[in-house]
């Protein structure tokens, strides 16, 4: 009796460690990961998501995430093409697809990819303008994402996107790219304001040319004139005076002094012809003869 109680405790251990070692063989992958089982140092096979069976002290499993990983990059500072010190920082969009290059091709991958956008980064700023780093952004992406991709790819992970995020400028270029911001939109509303000037200037010479045809129409417009100022309760009202109303004055003014020098001038012609008329009268007449005057026989 005591014999077989030793053998069932004995197999009731035995059970009992077997059930711990299978359980200690037990590992359950997410669905966002796979798994790489290495069996004696060399690679099994890759597992799918799920609850997976290893031979415990014999397998050994990583796990690996096939998530979009998002990596900041850490702010760069360059000089651009153009010779202006900026400081631009990114941020790098990648995943996973192949779990056994991002093992066995690179110690760490997360490391090795943060330090292939920083080279590349600094790559970008000195081979672009500000102007580019400013405006273009998109175009600097895309390169960027090309440069960090190409190595990426014998590594196992895609690289989805990346972007710049910010650019640095010092205080004397920012004060610079202020004063010319201003100087371009000062010369936009002076451009502007010429060609407003021009369009009014054409309108007004087409309408004067109109009421040139039509008398009529400057009166009318000048009495619609009268009338918006006076409907602004004013206690001064400015009556314009017509510039042909001066000018027919002043051709009648004219015109009448050259009509009263006509006169005076008649009036002296006739005058004067009076007077010759006068003379010669009196040189036809008989002189009366005096004392002393001798008879002509």
């Amino acid at each position: 009796m005591d014999i077989l109680s030793v053998l069932i405790a004995v197999i009731a251990i035995l059970f009992v460690v077997s059930g711990l070692v299978l359980a200690s063989g037990v590992r359950v992958i997410a669905q966002y990961e796979k798994g790489v089982v290495f069996r004696l140092g060399r690679v099994r096979a890759v597992r799918e998501p799920g609850m997976r069976m290893l031979i415990p002290g014999v397998d050994r499993m990583r796990k690996i995430s096939t998530q979009v990983i998002t990596m900041p990059v850490p702010a760069q500072d360059g000089i651009t093409r153009d010779n202006v010190t900026v400081r631009v920082d990114a941020v790098v969009y990648f995943r996973v697809v192949d779990p056994l290059r991002a093992i066995i091709e690179v110690q760490n991958y997360l490391f090795a990819i943060g330090q292939v956008a920083q080279t590349s980064l600094r790559s970008v700023i000195g081979k672009s303008d500000l102007d580019d780093l400013l405006s273009n952004r998109e175009e600097l992406n895309k390169g960027l994402e090309i440069m960090i991709d190409n190595p990426a790819l014998g590594w196992g992970v895609h690289i989805d996107r990346v972007e710049i995020k910010d650019v640095a400028l010092p205080d004397s270029m920012k004060r610079s790219m202020s004063r010319q911001a201003e100087a371009e939109r000062e010369r936009r509303a002076r451009i502007i304001s010429a060609e407003g000037e021009l369009q009014a200037s054409q309108m007004l010479t087409d309408a004067a040319t109109k009421m040139a045809e039509a008398p009529g129409a400057l009166q009318l417009r000048l009495l619609e004139t009268v009338v918006q100022v006076a409907a602004e309760k004013n206690s001064t009202l400015v009556l314009p005076f017509p510039v042909e109303l001066l000018r027919f004055l002043e051709s009648s003014t004219k015109a009448n002094e050259r009509a009263a020098a006509a006169d005076s001038a008649a009036e002296v012609v006739r005058s004067h012809q009076s007077a010759i008329a006068d003379g010669n009268e009196k040189a036809s007449q008989p002189r009366a003869a005096g004392p002393g005057a001798i008879e002509e026989k």
